[in-house]
């Protein structure tokens, strides 16, 4: 029933959507003329005019640590002579949270001001990007509203295990008032910008540098890409900061992991547990969304879409890149009867700027961690969440999948309240849920091909 809810409101909001822009871009690797093609890749140490730096986070390794400091955690519970050890990885674990922290308002700001100029000059290619556009924005929120209502529900029937409780309680905020919906939509704009950044609030800092991009647009050419060029050097900048604090993930999880596991005990690995499973139950959601869609907006029968899917979930589930499973998917748009004018414009597009399962899942990752915390969800809080999580998707380039994980989890965290200290432990068994976001995405760019060309 909620996933069903959350496709009826995409379909909804998808009719009346209109995007305006004005401009060319071909960055991040999205040509948008009549023809667009994905830019060849750059070769071995080069960078492209434009592209974010390169880089490159162990996931294995990083889980490897979490796993061996829960061991070790263990012993430390069981032998109090490793005592000692515990209290000096301590500080270690926090410190790099700290450097965890420091980055993510920045990061998001930059890289959503980006994508949303990169999005409006896409809109300016004619009416089959702005469609594609609608389209793609329209699912974000219908991606974000189905975990909006399914998470809850899901972990009212499977709930956090009951030992797991407060796990991580440490750096919860105290308890406040529950802001009514005036407080809210007061709440949407910030009177000082500087203030909202320092006390991150995360909601108003995503609205003022949304109407930031917008109205960058409207800018001649000249000073547009001057300020777009200033915009994704700060990105770049940012993203080489997270990087050298993601290369130490491994000593910050394992330091993390440790504490986790003295306090705690074996609760921490069956908790870890469940979270892999809900969460990836939200991306199933939307995986299971498009087909109704495609049947639904496109008239393509059921049957026809499941056979024309099943390679293309292949080397989805084999290389775990959308990137990769493009021939695959123009392939199986072909066998649904779309169009080459529209498939090979739409794809390309979607890969480079689409990511169907990210509310989706981003919002759950949110959702479990105030359960888990014991914090009650509030319909505000989840208001906010919704339009955070799909907002910042717009920002969320092909990044490594810890960085990606960090950059769009944590904006929809605070915006709800939340604190990120959890989020350090889960990006390390975030590799796991993965598999279920690329098969989810490539499921979603076909049927947005299939409703674009519906639509021709």
């Amino acid at each position: 029933m909620p996933i069903g809810f959350g496709v009826l409101c995409v379909w909804f909001a998808v009719r009346g959507c209109s995007i305006y822009g004005r401009g060319t871009s071909e960055k991040w690797g999205v040509n948008v003329s009549n023809e667009a093609q994905l830019r060849p890749e750059a070769g071995a140490g080069e960078q492209t005019d434009g592209a974010m730096p390169q880089i490159e986070v162990n996931t294995t390794l990083t889980l490897g640590a979490l796993a061996l400091g829960l061991l070790f955690g263990l012993g430390v519970e069981r032998w109090p002579v490793l005592a000692p050890v515990g209290q000096v990885l301590a500080p270690v674990g926090a410190l790099w949270l700290k450097g965890l922290e420091m980055t993510i308002l920045p990061l998001v700001s930059a890289l959503l001001v980006v994508g949303i100029a990169q999005m409006m000059a896409a809109a300016s290619a004619g009416r089959q990007a702005m469609v594609t556009l609608g389209w793609i924005f329209g699912v974000y929120f219908g991606s974000a509203l189905i975990a909006a209502f399914a998470m809850p529900v899901l972990l009212d029937a499977w709930p956090v295990p009951a030992s797991a409780h407060g796990i991580l309680a440490g750096g919860v905020p105290k308890d406040a008032p529950v802001p009514g919906l005036g407080d809210f939509l007061l709440s949407l704009l910030p009177s000082n910008i500087f203030a909202a950044a320092a006390s991150d609030a995360m909601l108003p800092c995503v609205a003022f540098f949304s109407l930031f991009a917008v109205a960058m647009s409207r800018l001649p050419q000249g000073p547009r890409a001057q300020m777009t060029s200033l915009f994704e050097a700060l990105a770049g900048v940012m993203m080489v900061m997270i990087g050298w604090v993601l290369r130490l993930a491994p000593i910050g999880v394992f330091a993390l992991s440790v504490d986790l596991a003295q306090r705690t005990g074996a609760a921490a690995i069956g908790v870890l547990a469940h979270y892999v499973v809900t969460v990836s139950m939200m991306g199933w959601g939307v995986l299971l969304a498009a087909p109704v869609l495609a049947v639904l907006g496109a008239r393509v029968a059921v049957g026809a879409y499941v056979r024309a899917m099943v390679p293309v979930g292949a080397v989805a589930i084999s290389t775990q890149s959308s990137l990769a499973s493009l021939p695959a998917m123009l392939n199986a748009c072909a066998r649904l009867g779309v169009k080459p004018a529209t498939s090979e414009f739409t794809l390309p597009l979607c890969v480079a700027l689409f990511r169907a399962t990210g509310p989706a899942m981003n919002l759950a990752v949110a959702i479990y961690v105030a359960r888990l915390l014991g914090m009650p969800v509030t319909p505000t809080m989840l208001a906010a969440g919704v339009i955070v999580a799909a907002l910042t998707e717009v920002s969320s380039p092909s990044l490594p999948g810890a960085i990606s994980f960090v950059s769009a989890v944590g904006p929809v965290a605070l915006a709800m309240g939340l604190p990120i200290g959890p989020l350090a432990l889960l990006v390390a068994v975030d590799m796991l849920p993965d598999i279920t976001r690329t098969v989810g995405n490539v499921a979603m760019d076909v049927t947005v091909s299939a409703l674009v060309d519906r639509r021709r």
